[in-house]
């Protein structure tokens, strides 16, 4: 089983994986790979992404699922769909090459199916919060959430979580259930 988390800055997905890290101690939750390739090698994220920062977190995501499918239980916090989506903004924003754009298109077709759910967070319930490392820019958000916007009707493995919290958890345990991953507590 290989679940994701996926969504612009500030849609409640750690919130989310707080919640299911608490009480699903016997599977795997990797961490945001952005924020890992920051810590890591001190590369700019978000707006101030370069072609060094996205090919390093698109190398992210396609180890991640290949590290963690077929004999493992993992929920990641973003997937290649994530990486993708940035990486087409700051093209847009000629903040890196065409040739970086391309190369995330083809980790993620190599790898979008891999995925046995992607969770998808709206944005519409949740309010742009500063953490500190996310940009609180609202138009540099609801650019990201436009693109999202573009890929959801071609996904056949995304489910849309909107409301509560307690809504979206339970739109969680009905999918997990409905998929017979019964490993995974709510």
């Amino acid at each position: 089983m290989l679940i994701s988390f996926s969504g612009a800055q500030s849609t409640g997905k750690t919130t989310l994986l707080n919640h299911l890290k608490k009480v699903n101690h016997h599977i795997d939750f990797v961490p945001e790979v952005t924020r890992l390739i920051k810590r890591l090698y001190s590369l700019p994220i978000n707006e101030g992404g370069t072609n060094v920062t996205q090919l390093m977190i698109m190398s992210e995501h396609l180890r991640n699922a290949y590290m963690y499918s077929d004999e493992s239980n993992a929920i990641l916090d973003r997937c290649a769909l994530d990486g993708l989506v940035y990486t087409i903004w700051l093209l847009n924003q000629g903040k890196v090459q065409k040739s970086v754009l391309e190369a995330a298109f083809t980790i993620y077709h190599e790898i979008i199916n891999r995925y046995d759910i992607i969770f998808y967070t709206s944005p519409d319930d949740v309010d742009l919060v500063d953490d500190g490392e996310r940009s609180i820019d609202s138009k540099f958000r609801n650019d990201i959430i436009k693109i999202f916007n573009t890929f959801l009707p071609c996904l056949s493995n995304i489910i849309v979580l909107s409301g509560s919290v307690e809504q979206r958890l339970e739109t969680i345990k009905k999918e997990v259930e409905s998929r017979n991953f019964a490993s995974i507590i709510i």
